[in-house]
């Protein structure tokens, strides 16, 4: 199975737009990374916007990117990151790390686009050290009933071709718990505090612990 993921347009897109939600985002991108210590491994890196906020306890980041047009841009991101950061080929469902080589997994806007959750949460358990972090900042399924239906409805047609394989629905912090984590720590966020509009909103914060 190749590694390789292509979606030039939304890539080129999201390479644009992103930096526009910045500003109500970056802060949430660091609270996710406070206090990380070690080796971690970020799932789904896209064009690096995560690596400036990485704390200087983090010894090296190994940022795992399919796309190739977003890892490029993740690779110039790198050399201006305050930490190591080495940036890869490679899939949530396969990632190009060793049996429990690292401190901390970081997943990032990422789990809505991975296309099998539960193998890319395994594949996070098993290169985690016992008692590890999945550090998380996902936008999932609204609780809102009729804009939970509005949601199942665009990731049944048109929104994963728009979105790059995007799903906007997804119920991620319950895919956490049933692959064995422990959360932690979960905040819930809206519009009002990351500028991301619905369909990608709500979304979650939050910090859960791989069993040993």
């Amino acid at each position: 199975m190749s590694s390789s993921v292509s979606h030039p347009l939304f890539a080129r897109y999201y390479a644009r737009f992103s930096h526009s939600l910045e500003r109500g985002i970056a802060r949430h991108r660091r609270a996710m990374l406070a206090d990380l210590s070690g080796t971690v491994v970020e799932i789904g890196a896209g064009n690096g916007l995560n690596f400036a906020h990485y704390p200087p306890t983090v010894t090296r980041v190994i940022a795992v990117e399919p796309e190739a047009f977003l890892r490029g841009i993740a690779e110039r991101a790198a050399a201006a990151a305050p930490v190591p950061v080495t940036v890869v080929d490679g899939l949530a469902e396969r990632l190009p790390v060793g049996d429990g080589e690292c401190d901390a997994a970081v997943a990032s806007l990422v789990l809505c686009t991975v296309p099998d959750v539960p193998a890319a949460l395994a594949e996070i358990t098993r290169v985690l050290k016992p008692g590890g972090s999945l550090r998380f900042l996902e936008h999932v399924r609204s609780p809102n009933p009729t804009r939970a239906r509005a949601q199942r409805l665009l990731d049944a047609t048109i929104w994963p071709r728009l979105g790059g394989g995007c799903h906007c629905g997804r119920d991620t912090a319950a895919a956490i718990r049933t692959a064995g984590f422990a959360i932690e720590q979960l905040t819930h966020l809206s519009t009002a505090d990351t500028t991301m509009p619905f369909p990608a909103s709500p979304q979650i914060l939050g910090t859960a612990i791989r069993p040993h």
